[in-house]
Formats: structure tokens, sequence, C-alpha cells
């Protein structure tokens, strides 16, 4: 057990770094952020609440190093931290979630069979390395039909939406001619996620499932209690994540996202780390999502992820944080703000919870 006063590291300096460290810092531990440069006049989110930052490269080893040796355990804060830096601080000191979880979810066909291993049901799809690769699966999957890179997509970016089977050469460019897979069409009735929180002993407690509205491949609002079909679907959904977990002997906090379809949940994708979709149980469950992958990391047993009430997220993107004051000013809404200052289009510029608790049949605000 890492003790209350140590040092916790943190790979990657956005602003689920900053809510790791607050949370942390609410159980007495320090933080160390450790994150390449981050956008011009904005600084690096995270730093802004923890003890220590260092502002290098992740492949300067010599700054790894002493980052390593200032720390006491680590984690991350997104899935595209390089291997090798992983594999580098973790010679030195402990890194949880490990670097298997990192391997998966880093590639999106590495991520899909992995969760058909395990019972999982992902999205039709087909690997795709050429444009002819890209013909093949067209013909195999039809239209319409969703090209993504197989590495650093996320919020949209690295997609392209496909219509015609002609307007494959163009959608091929349009990543970047990158190792990629094609998913066909899923007929889905709602989008929900599985946030799990699992010790190194095994030990783990699941999140009431929030079902997720996206705009434009962003995620827009996160709402519990979902919806009576997402409701039916999650025990399925948190049985798949509880199994692969498991078999990552995953430590923290696990995200999975899935479609709700007629016949099933259909398996999107991972994240091992905390996720968007859980920022409402910063006020409407009893242990936060931050917090219990705090506790899971430095070895504590996990907090209740019993719901408070009904709660909702909703994400301010871009020009939306201009809203501030009235938000602040508004009863029974939380503001959230990430510290950047570049309020530019898609751009998560923080968000905004609100709560009811549900009191003898009776919903208070």
């Amino acid at each position: 057990m890492i003790a209350p006063g140590s040092t916790i590291g943190i790979l990657g300096g956005g602003q689920l770094g900053r809510m790791l460290a607050i949370a942390a810092a609410r159980l007495g531990y320090r933080c160390h952020i450790y994150a390449p440069p981050g956008e011009p006049g904005d600084g690096t989110p995270a730093a802004d609440v923890a003890a220590a930052s260092t502002e290098a490269a992740w492949d300067d080893t010599a700054a790894l190093d002493a980052f390593a040796a200032a720390i006491d355990v680590c984690t991350f804060e997104f899935e595209n931290v390089p291997l090798a830096t992983v594999a580098r601080v973790a010679a030195r000191v402990p890194v949880r979630p490990g670097a298997r979880a990192l391997e998966v979810a880093q590639d999106r066909l590495i991520e899909k069979r992995f969760a058909l291993e395990h019972g999982g049901r992902p999205a039709p799809h087909r690997a795709v390395d050429s444009v002819a690769d890209l013909d093949a699966a067209l013909a195999a999957l039809g239209t319409p039909a969703i090209l993504k890179t197989r590495r650093f997509g996320y919020d949209g970016k690295g997609q392209a939406r496909i219509d015609r089977p002609k307007d494959a050469a163009t959608a091929w460019a349009e990543i970047g001619e990158q190792p990629a897979i094609l998913e066909g069409f899923v007929a889905f009735e709602a989008e929900f996620s599985i946030l799990l929180a699992r010790g190194a002993n095994g030990a783990s407690v699941v999140y009431e499932a929030p079902q997720n509205e996206h705009r434009g491949g962003i995620l827009h609002r996160s709402v519990v209690p979902a919806g009576a079909l997402v409701a039916a679907q999650a025990v399925e959904a948190a049985a798949l994540t509880r199994r692969i977990g498991d078999a990552l002997e995953y430590v923290g906090l696990l995200a999975v996202e899935f479609f709700a379809c007629a016949d099933g949940p259909v398996f999107n994708e991972m994240a091992p780390r905390v996720h968007n979709s859980g920022h409402w149980t910063i006020e409407g469950a009893v242990f936060c999502q931050f917090e219990n992958h705090i506790r899971a990391v430095c070895g504590l047993p996990p907090g209740s992820a019993e719901s408070r009430g009904a709660a909702s997220m909703t994400n301010l993107i871009g020009e939306e944080v201009t809203r501030w004051r009235a938000i602040a000013s508004t009863p029974g809404e939380h503001l959230h703000l990430y510290g950047k200052q570049s309020a530019r289009a898609g751009r998560k510029m923080g968000h905004v919870t609100r709560c009811r608790n549900q009191v003898a049949g009776r919903v208070q605000a």
C-alpha cells in the first residue's frame, strides 16, 4: 500500500490528470506531472494543481529517469503515452494500470480481437492497409461504414465516414493512408459506457451505466439513470468489462463503451483510464471515478460506486465555455473548468454537472 504523503507520478498533463491530482490531494498524496509542452499560452492544466511537474518529451530518457526517481508509483491519464515511456518508468516504480492495457487499447484491431476473445461482440470490421484492402472490406461489409486509423484516434479524429464505395480513395487519403480498420454499420438505439474500478487484488466496483450522447464524434452529454434498453443491457456489458479487467490484471479505472442494439450490447472501444463519461461521478456518486482510480493505484480498497440519485454531465466544447458566468450563477449546476485559454472548435474546455437526489420517492434538486 502506498501511504498518504507519497508522490504519485502522472504521465500526461490534460484535464484528466488535473482531476486525478485534485482527488489525490484530498487523500493526502502529492502528484508529479510528466508531459510534453502543452498548447502555446495554455501551459499544462494538470500541472496547475500538482506539487511538481516535468515538461519534457516522451523519449527524453534522462528526464524520465529523474521523474521516476522522484515518485513512488505512477499512472497515466490518456492512452497514447508511448509504450517505451511506460516501460522506462516501470523499470523503476510500479505503473498502474500496466503496459498490457495500453498495448491493447492503442490499436483498434488488437482491441476488437481482445474483446472477441473474452466474449464481447464488436462491430463487424476488417483490417485495412491499402486502398485495395479498403475496396475488399467495403465489398464485404457494405456502406455506410466508418474508416478509422488503428492508432491515435479519439474524439472523432482519425475517422472518415464512407457512404458510397466510390469514395474509398478519398477516405483513405483523409486518414493519411495509415493502417486502419473499416467498421460496418451498427444499428444502435443508444450509446453507453461501463466504468469499472479494480484493485490489484481483483476487488472491483462498477458504476451505474451512463447513457451517452455524442455530437460530431465528441461526447456531449452523459446521463444516469439511463433509459430502459441501456439498463437492461448494462448487466451483460458489465460482466464483459469485468472479464477484460481480470484478463489484463487491471489496476485503476477502466472504461468500456458500448452500443445498445435490439439484439444486445455491441462492444465499441475501451479506455484504460478515467473517462469523460464518468465525470458525473464527481458530484453524483459516493466515491467519484478519480478517487477510486487513485485508491486502486495506491492499493486502497475501492470506495462505493453507488449513485446519489439522478445526474447528468454536459461538456463545454470550444466557445461554449463563455457561458461560465451563467452556469456559475445557476443553483444546482456544478461548473468545472480545465484552465485552458484557447477555446478552439472541438476542444473540451470544461463540463457542468447537475444532480437530483431521490429521497422517499420525491426528487429533490
